[in-house]
């Protein structure tokens, strides 16, 4: 099989004994794809009775697409379905002549299995995943955690692949970035695609790419990781990132607080955050609650961590109505309520929204719990500027119902986070 240079030492990396995780990711075309599959192929071939995987965020799409690709890549290698492997359709394995297998996986991030505890029995010798942009990091690690089948074996080292294209996630935070500035970590490798490193691609194709809008253009085009696509964010990605490294923000015991953004029983999740002047210690999430439950919930964080009730904001609308009655001295924040002190922000939710994220742009804020980091990444990308155009009409923002058809989760972190800025604004008998 002919390959391109730059996947010849993709091949390279993934042969040798010192990385074992591995991003091709860049600009359409490149032929990311071709080579997750031949590695696969070609291992499978060569270690009889391993288990490999491909994986993709829907099974669907690996269907549709990456599967075609190792059929190709069969084909030019010159293994015939039904007499050098067989792939059943039902179970999504592909079987070898020599005994070897291929599980097709589907590592979408369901609600139902948040752990992916559905991987917790397979055990497999290496895997690609494709697109892996459209995976979470959870489901990257525990993947991870499945490479050993056969591995001493074989006189191997657990290798995972992932290609994609240029994307602001996780992949940019773990590989692209530490790599662009000479931080990655020796058992990690990233290379660099462009659709000009492949010499078989079609100048129509090229030409198509070319077409494209501008942010669609530097990241398939281009393969530029640092693009930017939305000028109404309020924060920009590298200003997020840089929210759980911001050390350099000092714990203010004289400051603590508490922020709850409550969910009771239904979809949305109940966040209670933690603060130490604009250090975000801790943030405690609760997946359902009744009315006790958020209540002592609350109370227990604010026992263990001595913060006064009044220094205790809590989202009073809806379901977070009650909690004034059993948290005396604590302060119900009404998101469309007024804005105070007079600015021109259509309400008190978007005041508070804007006055974090120039706080946050700044670095005047630390998330020192990182334990949901990718979910607050995700959440805090969606602070966006609202009717932009309009320049005589106060400040708006995206709406939570937007912002939840885009993700598909209510933003129940950057909610919780957002209301500390209620307790900087200035009005007359309250504590500052």
């Amino acid at each position: 099989m002919e390959l391109t240079l730059k996947q010849s030492l993709v091949l390279d990396l993934l042969e040798d004994d010192k990385h074992t995780e591995l991003i091709f990711g860049g600009g359409a075309g490149g032929g990311k794809s071709i080579v997750g599959c031949y590695w696969i192929l070609k291992h499978a071939v060569k270690y009889p009775n391993s288990r490999w995987l491909i994986g993709r965020s829907k099974l669907k799409a690996l269907k549709e697409t990456t599967l075609n690709s190792f059929f190709d890549v069969c084909k030019i290698q010159g293994l015939k379905p039904n007499e050098h492997f067989n792939y059943n359709q039902q179970s999504g394995i592909i079987k070898l002549f020599n005994g070897s297998e291929i599980i097709l996986k589907d590592l979408f991030s369901y609600p139902s299995d948040p752990n992916f505890d559905g991987l917790g029995s397979l055990e497999i010798t290496g895997a690609f995943v494709d697109e892996c942009n459209q995976i979470s990091e959870r489901a990257w690690l525990v993947l991870k955690s499945r490479i050993r089948y056969k591995l001493d074996e074989f006189g191997i080292i657990p290798k995972l692949l992932g290609t994609c294209n240029p994307s602001k996630n996780w992949v940019y935070s773990n590989f692209f970035k530490p790599f662009k500035d000479g931080q990655l970590e020796q058992y990690k490798a990233f290379t660099q695609a462009l659709v000009t490193d492949n010499p078989n691609i079609s100048q129509h194709y090229i030409d198509n790419l070319k077409t494209l809008d501008k942010a669609s253009k530097e990241r398939l085009l281009l393969g530029n990781w640092d693009y930017n696509n939305d000028p109404t964010a309020l924060l920009t990605y590298e200003q997020i990132l840089d929210l759980f490294t911001n050390n350099h923000v000092i714990s203010d015991p004289s400051k603590k607080a508490i922020t709850a953004d409550i969910a009771m029983q239904g979809a949305d999740k109940m966040v209670i955050t933690y603060w130490s002047g604009f250090v975000a210690e801790k943030i405690n999430v609760i997946p359902k609650a009744d009315g006790k439950q958020v209540v002592d919930a609350i109370e227990k964080m604010a026992i263990t961590y001595e913060v006064p009730k009044s220094r205790i904001v809590y989202d009073a609308d809806g379901v977070g109505a009650f909690v004034g009655g059993y948290l005396q001295g604590a302060k119900a924040f009404n998101n469309g309520s007024k804005a105070l002190n007079n600015e021109n922000y259509k309400n008190l939710k978007t005041q508070c929204i804007y006055k974090w994220s120039e706080r946050a742009a700044t670095g005047g804020y630390y998330i020192k719990d990182a334990t949901n980091k990718q979910n607050i990444i995700t959440e805090l990308e969606q602070l966006k500027r609202a009717n932009i155009d309009n320049d005589t009409g106060k400040l708006e923002v995206v709406s939570k119902d937007v912002i939840k058809s885009i993700i598909g989760l209510s933003p129940d972190f950057s909610d919780s986070l957002i209301m500390r800025e209620f307790l900087e604004l200035k009005r007359g008998g309250f504590f500052v």
